[in-house]
């Protein structure tokens, strides 16, 4: 899940982008990341680009898996956002460069050298000809993507209550609502983007990559379940909501957040061609 109750042009702290990063590494499917690794496997270099960098987590979590020598530019309209971003410690061989732009002007704005191109709880966000725009920029320059962590709509909690439904479905109308992008995918959004690649004869990799929420993750429980609750207050739940998360804040064992995690490349770089 990227944003919870931003209704126009989607706003992250260093403090919520921290919190959550544990989780994002947890969830990341290891099927799709092992594809992205083949892919790249024997070669020396390679320039990546990575849309809505924030602080940098993309290199922390995939220089690991790539060619020794990596030359990231990050890319986010937030400019203290990317002045945190810093190359792994243990890793010389990655440097990292930064760019402020507004990405819902579109984009393609990576290097022309760039062969992957990275983008983390991003597409969920902007609309369908975005998503559109960028498999038509991949497929014209040949650079593989990896999309990771894009919002599927399941929202899951243990033990439930009457209203989770309600909630989970108002929160899902709320992600379609216009993000700075134009009318969000929300939950579609992987499925678009699937569906472009395929077309564009790109080779995809797909598969599931839940967080699965603890309640001895307490912080990290309470700030999604507030946004959760936040965004279907603004869809018209009102004071409903407020009972609702009082309860969950108070019981909930366990929330599961689905999201999709995708992989693809030109068909002649030829990734395993599975769909976990």
């Amino acid at each position: 899940m990227s944003a919870t109750t931003v209704p126009a042009a989607a706003v992250f702290t260093s403090s919520w982008l921290a919190l959550r990063e544990p989780a994002d590494r947890a969830a990341r499917n290891p099927e799709v990341l092992q594809a992205c690794c083949q892919a790249f496997a024997g070669q020396d270099a390679l320039t990546i680009c990575d849309l809505g960098a924030g602080a940098g987590a993309s290199v922390r979590a995939f220089a690991p898996l790539l060619p020794a020598r990596q030359r990231w530019v990050l890319v986010d309209r937030d400019q203290s956002l990317l002045s945190a971003a810093a190359p792994p410690a243990d890793n010389a061989g990655v440097t990292v460069e930064t760019m402020v732009r507004e990405l819902a002007d579109g984009p393609v704005c990576w290097p022309t050298d760039a062969r992957l191109v990275t983008a983390s709880a991003l597409l969920d966000l902007v609309s369908a000809d975005w998503i559109a725009r960028l498999a038509a920029g991949l497929v014209a320059q040949q650079a593989a993507v990896l999309a990771t962590l894009t919002f599927d709509g399941l929202i899951a909690l243990d033990p439930a209550h009457p209203l989770d439904d309600a909630v989970s479905a108002a929160f899902c109308a709320h992600q379609k609502r216009d993000k700075g992008f134009g009318p969000a995918a929300g939950p579609e959004a992987a499925t678009v983007f699937e569906g472009f690649l395929r077309r564009g004869g790109f080779d995809v990799v797909a598969g599931d990559s839940p967080w699965r929420i603890g309640a001895t993750a307490d912080e990290f429980m309470r700030q999604t379940l507030t946004g959760i609750a936040g965004a279907a207050r603004e869809m018209a739940l009102g004071g409903a909501v407020d009972a609702w998360l009082e309860d969950r804040l108070r019981r909930v064992r366990w929330l599961t957040i689905g999201h999709r995690d995708i992989f693809a490349c030109p068909s002649a770089v030829h990734p395993p061609s599975s769909d976990a």
